[in-house]
């Protein structure tokens, strides 16, 4: 489980598995980051390439997905203490959180209410919205294999889906929350995960 938050894992074994994945840069060289804005068209956002949450004056703080303005590649001081994880921005129809729970999937809509959750959902949960949803055959193929091939059981993912309908894979957490989900959608996750912890699901 520890190996698989590794988001460049994670991303290399998504896209080994056949799934889309955005244009990406782990770096802490600022031409670098410069040269990949315009790789991509100038619409960028940064996440940290580990753990989101951290400890700053005694505080626990999250550091959410930001989009890169003109001001943030103006100054880029400081970059080159550590990597940071840069990905062309991805439009956006919603999202969807799908937990898998072995080869079942469990797949929720996330639309956004809000331009800060447009941006990171998390950020401002109060706006959202949630509808039960499909997975396309080919989507449901490659979260398959990248179970298996990262040995999990259990994986909270994340996804963009395009107006077009395209599925865009972000993040898969092995140790992802669930329990608001299945509250918000009546999702059968718990008792999917008991079934599994018990053997009665393959």
């Amino acid at each position: 489980m520890s190996r698989a938050e590794y988001k460049p894992l994670q991303l290399a074994t998504a896209r080994a598995c056949g799934l889309t994945i955005p244009p990406t840069l782990i770096s802490n060289n600022a031409d670098a980051v410069r040269a990949f804005v315009g790789d991509v068209g100038g619409r960028v956002i940064c996440k940290p390439v580990a753990s989101p949450v951290l400890i700053e004056d005694d505080q626990l703080k999250t550091v959410y997905t930001r989009r890169l303005t003109e001001g943030d590649l103006d100054d880029l001081r400081g970059i080159e203490t550590t990597a940071h994880l840069f990905q062309g921005w991805i439009d956006k129809e919603y999202e969807v959180r799908l937990t898998a729970v072995g080869h079942q999937l469990l797949a929720a809509e996330i639309h956004a209410g809000s331009d800060a959750a447009h941006t990171d959902w998390r950020s401002d949960y109060a706006s959202l919205t949630y509808r039960v949803g499909e997975v396309p055959d080919a989507v449901a193929a490659g979260v398959r294999s990248y179970m298996d091939r990262l040995r999990l059981r259990f994986a909270a993912m994340d996804f963009v889906v395009s107006p077009d309908g395209v599925w865009t894979f972000l993040e898969a957490n092995p140790c992802g929350q669930w329990d608001w989900i299945e509250h918000a959608t009546g999702l059968p996750i718990a008792q999917t995960i008991a079934d599994e912890l018990q053997g009665v699901i393959e």
